[in-house]
């Protein structure tokens, strides 16, 4: 079972920093740059959520890591004008793997490491999204968790499926394999058809009184501030 997770852990990190190197090479940035963003992508949310756990980093006790991330941006230089080619697609689909396989990752150490079902889901969610947020702070892009696009549900809903297979005792290949099924099967579902969360929004709309629009017409309105509900469709029409 130590070397499924070891091995999926490792997928993890290559997949993400790949997603890294995608990035880095549509903001222009040199080797050193596509090193950084492949790194911080590929550890950055193990790091935090070994921090959290009060345990030891995995990638300090496991060089390897570092190995991969190497290999995956040299490689990635390599094809550097392959990757340019790439449509958009791309990063989505791989971040929805990488996030799969890091949800499930960060969910099974806190879970075997005797914490509670809800600590787990949470610590799948930081491996799953700390990484790639760092990446697009410093890539100065809008994070994805902070879109309306479902990113972050799709890690809650799998580490909540994990959580309680591996609690009822249930075979934890079987487990694993279900939680990235569910991942997988909502986030690229989100990504194909384009479905995303409503938006919410302070809106303030004119209420003008009776009696003071008799009294004087031409007297200005007043203002009533509400939280309203944007459906998806109408919160992208506003932004192109």
């Amino acid at each position: 079972m130590n070397n499924l997770i070891y091995w999926l852990d490792l997928a993890g990190v290559t997949v993400f920093a790949f997603s890294g190197v995608i990035v880095a090479c549509h903001s222009r940035m040199d080797p050193f740059g596509m090193f950084v963003l492949g790194a911080v992508t590929g550890i950055g949310g193990g790091t935090l959520r070994d921090l959290v756990l009060g345990v030891p980093v995995f990638w300090v006790e496991a060089p390897s890591y570092l190995w991969v991330i190497l290999a995956t941006v040299f490689l990635s230089i390599l094809g550097f004008h392959y990757i340019h080619r790439l449509t958009r697609a791309v990063l989505p689909v791989t971040d929805a793997f990488g996030l799969a396989l890091f949800t499930v990752i960060g969910s099974h150490k806190a879970l075997v490491l005797g914490h509670a079902g809800i600590v787990a889901v949470l610590m799948g969610l930081m491996t799953g999204v700390a990484g790639g947020m760092i990446r697009d702070v410093l890539a100065h892009r809008v994070p994805m968790v902070l879109r309306q696009e479902i990113y972050a549900t799709a890690s809650i809903v799998g580490g909540i499926v994990y959580a309680i297979l591996f609690i009822s005792g249930l075979n934890n290949v079987f487990s694993i394999g279900v939680a990235l099924v569910i991942i997988l099967s909502i986030r690229l579902t989100a990504i194909y058809w384009g479905i995303s969360l409503p938006t919410f929004a302070w809106v303030e709309s004119p209420t003008t009184s009776k009696k003071n629009t008799r009294a004087n017409p031409s007297s200005s309105s007043r203002f009533k501030a509400r939280v309203k509900m944007i459906p998806p469709e109408l919160s992208r029409r506003r932004k192109h």
